[in-house]
Formats: structure tokens, C-alpha cells, sequence
């Protein structure tokens, strides 16, 4: 770990410095494309032993929840290498060695990649969202894939980018995601996989004035074994059902219901008969982006299946909701606003209170716990969802914490509602400051609901400008809050020192910056 360190403090002092970007990310012309590298150093205290919630959220898993903390990370990123623009290859890695309570050496980053035409294969660990919504750091994140855990391993095979269908000239394009990957085997589940698909479309053509988007994703965690989950009800000698057979019940989400007695009870528990196999989960989002010449916005939605409830219509209440401002203007010597991003996330309805098989009244979804997995939707004890369907050990010791007790669940509050203000600026083209605000109101579950609501404010403000005693450096001071009845109250302050290089690389391109939405 302490080496780790110093090899990061290293990168400081001893790589020349070739090219950096400037400190609003913009993206420079340069005739031979880099290889980017940076190192950073960063420190957080709180007035608690526990890190505000949007100092940790949606940082890909990679900030402690106990504090004080220092940290250290390092990485590269290459893009696509390659005679053309139809066929390359590329690869990042990054490191991040952090001494807290529990000093952790983390790789949320490390991934090779391919490219032939349109499509893309990858095989490691890289940072994603998936979903229609804001994909910078401003929004809360997106409601099943929000970056708040550590990365996963996967292999993937994905349209990258929006491809234009050919004969309809840019009218109709299409991105999309096939992907296996692995859960870790932290949990009382161990050896689980993960299934993921996405797909999503556009109307529009690159000169219109409004685009219009809409797709969904599919999640499953499936397979597995465990020797804290017993009883033939929920398991079968000990693990879940495994082997392609089940990895095609798997993708395609079909009920072994419907197959009645031709079920094989001895590789099938009662749960998995009378269900689907694994846990399955997912959006459906729909979304309208309005184009003019100095701003964009984009209108988005997404819809939440898990028990069938979106499916009868029972459970349309509920979703993220979204509105994000984009400033195509230059920046400015003035106050200026780059990105604005207004957000109202609502899981409370799932369906209702009850549910059932009969009279379509398919509620009490339980939104990220399951019966079998109950390691819940969750990676690394992260939430891999909306980060506001919280994990039960974060919070209050006087809330009802099932799972921590009786390791009933991994989230005993998915019932909430959430008004979420983001925004970043800039002054004088060369501050860049970030503000969030978080209002929640949290119910906790249908089955063990809060004595009453836990009304929680979170709040962080950023201000990011460049280091004068080091070349081409950035320096970041960051202050957030948590005020309220979920978490303990509590202020906390995080400062880091980040410097970037670009090394030239022959033959190589930066890969083009995406023209809409993910």
C-alpha cells in the first residue's frame, strides 16, 4: 500500500509532461493523438467517523465510507490503436491505494478492448452507466447501472456509439450492450454471474433540431451457491441453478411456471418453480433531447420493472425523471453555467402493498432485495442502482435494519422519494465549481416500514482551478453535508491534487466524443 503511494507521488515529479487538457475537459485538436495518464493524492475528514453521503455516491466504489481517509491513484487510458478508423484496439488501468479504517488497494479500472467497425469488445473492469439520464457526475445517476459500485468484470460486446441504420439515412440509429459478468464473493452468495443487455434508439437526424430516444436495459444476477442459505424452498444442495440451460432461462427472463410439472424438482428449489430464474431487473426509458445553437436539453424517464408490476401497469408511479441544461457556449470571463441537471426519483408505489398472482396485483416489488440473492442488487456492499436505495448498515441504529440483524435483506429502504438539484460552472474560464443538493423523504420497506418518515438533506459544493507551483496540475476542495433522520449529521471536507499527461502515440485516435445521450 505504501508503495502504492509512492509510485503515485512519483508520477508528480518524475514523467515529463507532454500535453494536458485544460481544466474544463475540453476536448483539443492535436495532430498526434495521446496516451493519457494521471496521479492523484487526495485527503477527507468529517465530523463523524463516516464519509457525507455525496462525497462516497457514485465515485464507482472507490471512496471509503469511514473517515479520515488518504488516497492515492493512478492511471492510463489508450484510446483505439489502429491503421483506420474501422479496426483498433485499446486498454486502461487504474490503481487506488486508500489508508482509512480499513486500508483497501482497489482496480476499479483495467480492461483491454477491440474494435471492428461499428462494434466493440471488451474484457475487464471499466467505469459505466447504463441507462437514458444524465451521464456526467451532475444527475443522482441512473436508476440500475449508476456507478456507485466497483466496476465489474465483464466480456462485452457493445455498439458503442449511435450507428445509423444505412437506407434510412441518420434518421433511425441504435447503441446497445451484450454482456456476462462476474459478482464477487463477498456475500453470503458466492459465484454468481452476471447477465446485461441494453438497447436504445434515436429519431433524428444529426442537422434536426429534436431527437427522440427510448430503449430498455435487463440486468440478472444468476447461478451461484451459498452455505448460509439453506432450506429446499429457496435452494437446492446448496446452490442455484447453473449451466447454458439456465444461462438461456436467464437472458430471455421466461417463467418455469409456466412449465408445470415438467420442472425438475431436484435442480429447482419451490422459489425458483413458481418464478424465474436469478434476479431480474431494469428501465425502460424513453427520453427527448432539443438541439438549438448555443444549449441543449434533454427530457428523459425511466420506468422500473422487477416483479412484474410495470408489466400490469400497477407500478407507473414510479421512476427517475429528468431534466439537464448543456451550454454550448464558449467559456467566459464571467459566471457562467455548463451544466444543469434537475432530477424527482419516486419508488414508492412498487406495485402496492400486496403481492399476488391473482387479480394481476403483482406489488410489493422490494426494489434490489430478492429471496435468494440476498446479497440484494449490490456489489462490493455498494449499491450498483440509484444510490439512494440505500444499504441497511448505513444507516441510523435506531432504523430497522433487517439485514445487518438477520440477514434478511441488503436494503431496508427502497421506498423513497427524492428531489435532486446538480449544476457546474465555471468563472473566469478557469474555476470550475460544482454544486449538489439531495432532498429525500424515506419510507423505509412494505414489509418493515420506518416508525415514520426520515426526512435527509444532502448537499456537496466542488471548486476545482489550477495549481500555479505545478505545471498543469488541478487542485479540488470539496465540502458536503448531510443534515436529517437517515444518516447521522455530519460535515466533512475532501481535498486532492490530480495531474494529467498526454504521451504521443504513433498511429493512433482519440475516440470521438459521443453525439447523444447515454
Amino acid at each position: 500500500m505504501r508503495i502504492f503511494f509512492l509510485i503515485t507521488l512519483s508520477l508528480f515529479i518524475c514523467i515529463p509532461t507532454v500535453f494536458s487538457q485544460d481544466s474544463l475537459g475540453l476536448k483539443t485538436v492535436i495532430r498526434n493523438p495521446p496516451i493519457r495518464f494521471f496521479a492523484e493524492l487526495a485527503a477527507s475528514a468529517s465530523s463523524s467517523h463516516q464519509t457525507p453521503f455525496w462525497l462516497r455516491t457514485n465515485q464507482f466504489g472507490t471512496v471509503p465510507n469511514t473517515a479520515p481517509f488518504l488516497t492515492a491513484r493512478a492511471g492510463i487510458q489508450a484510446g483505439y490503436v489502429g491503421k483506420n478508423n474501422k479496426m483498433g484496439w485499446g486498454y486502461g488501468f487504474e490503481g487506488v491505494s486508500t489508508i482509512a479504517a480499513k486500508s483497501v488497494l482497489l482496480v476499479p479500472e483495467a480492461y483491454v478492448k477491440g474494435k471492428w467497425g461499428a462494434f466493440e469488445l471488451l474484457v475487464g473492469r471499466r467505469r459505466e452507466i447504463i441507462g437514458l439520464a444524465d451521464s456526467t457526475a451532475v444527475g443522482s445517476g441512473s436508476y440500475s447501472w449508476s456507478g456507485n459500485a466497483l466496476p465489474m468484470p465483464k466480456i462485452q460486446v457493445s455498439l458503442a456509439d449511435y450507428t445509423p441504420i444505412g437506407f434510412t439515412k441518420g434518421l433511425i440509429a441504435f447503441r446497445g450492450v451484450y454482456a456476462h459478468g462476474w459478482f464477487d464473493n463477498q456475500g453470503p452468495v458466492t459465484h454468481s454471474y452476471l447477465h446485461q443487455k441494453a438497447l436504445y434508439g434515436r429519431i433524428g437526424k444529426p442537422d434536426w433540431p429534436v431527437r427522440f430516444y427510448g430503449g430498455l436495459n435487463h440486468q440478472v444476477q444468476w447461478a451461484g451457491r451459498s452455505t448460509v442459505i439453506t432450506g429446499d424452498d429457496v435452494i437446492k444442495n446448496g446452490r442455484f441453478p447453473t449451466g447454458f440451460t439456465n444461462y438461456l432461462n436467464a437472458i430471455t427472463g421466461l417463467s418455469l411456471a409456466a412449465k408445470g410439472d415438467a420442472v425438475d424438482t431436484t435442480e429447482y428449489s419451490k422459489n425458483d418453480r413458481g418464478n424465474r430464474v436469478g434476479n431480474h431487473l431494469g428501465t425502460v426509458d424513453v427520453g427527448l433531447e432539443i438541439i438549438r445553437k448555443s444549449f441543449t436539453l434533454l427530457f428523459y424517464r425511466q420506468s422500473i420493472y422487477e416483479d412484474g408490476s410495470l408489466y400490469y401497469l400497477t407500478n407507473l408511479a414510479d421512476g427517475l425523471n429528468g431534466v439537464r441544461f448543456r451550454n454550448k457556449k464558449p467559456p467566459t470571463q464571467n459566471w457562467q453555467i455548463q451544466t444543469a441537471v434537475v432530477e424527482f426519483l419516486f419508488t414508492k408505489s412498487q406495485g402496492g402493498s400486496v403481492f399476488s398472482t391473482e387479480n394481476k396485483k403483482r406489488g410489493s416489488d422490494n426494489y434490489f432485495n430478492h429471496g435468494q440473492y440476498i446479497d440484494g442488487w449490490s456489489y462490493g456492499g455498494r449499491t450498483i442502482g440509484t444510490p439512494f436505495i440505500t444499504p441497511a448498515v448505513d444507516a441510523k441504529p435506531d432504523l430497522p435494519r433487517s439485514y445487518k440483524e438477520q440477514l434478511l435483506f441488503f436494503t431496508n429502504n427502497n421506498r423513497v422519494r427524492v428531489m435532486h438539484l446538480g449544476l457546474v460552472g465555471s468563472f473566469r474560464s478557469t474555476y470550475i465549481f460544482q454544486l449538489k443538493g439531495s432532498l429525500s423523504d424515506n419510507y423505509g420497506t412494505y414489509s418493515q416500514p420506518f416508525p415514520e418518515r426520515a426526512r435527509q438533506f444532502s448537499s456537496l459544493i466542488s471548486v476545482s482551478f489550477p495549481v500555479t507551483w505545478l505545471e498543469r496540475a488541478q487542485a479540488t476542495v470539496m465540502m458536503a453535508s448531510d443534515l436529517g433522520k437517515l444518516y447521522t449529521n455530519r460535515t466533512g471536507i475532501y481535498f486532492s491534487l490530480r495531474k494529467n499527461w498526454l504521451g504521443h502515440c504513433p498511429k493512433q485516435r482519440i475516440d470521438a466524443n459521443q453525439s447523444a445521450p447515454n
